[in-house]
């Protein structure tokens, strides 16, 4: 399964600014990659995994903004369609159960 990450947090104040880093960086600690500005993935094994990974975005999400959290299984994610752009190499986008890196 991916966790998806959808953010748009505000940048106008110092703190703002502060805030953003810092949600970025968790994102990035705990295993996120980015796809694009503002949207991060993670795979996860299974429901506890995910469930775990949600409630510390719950616990550190910034207090302004916009975060939304999307689940997909690990086929739904290969099946994504690119129409402008190219995948991003570091991405891990195969429905096999083993993948040799």
């Amino acid at each position: 399964m991916r966790i998806v990450v959808f953010f748009d947090l505000p940048t106008e104040s110092l703190e703002d600014k502060r805030n953003y880093r810092h949600f970025r960086k968790l994102l990035i600690n705990n295993g996120f990659i980015m796809m694009q500005e503002s949207v991060y993935c993670r795979m996860v094994l299974n429901r506890g995994v995910e469930a775990s990974v949600v409630e510390t975005l719950k616990r550190e999400r910034p207090p302004k903004g916009i975060v939304q959290v999307l689940t997909v299984t690990e086929k739904q994610f290969a099946e994504m369609k690119y129409l402008v752009g190219v995948a991003a190499s570091e991405m891990v986008d195969s429905t096999e159960r083993l993948v040799i890196l």
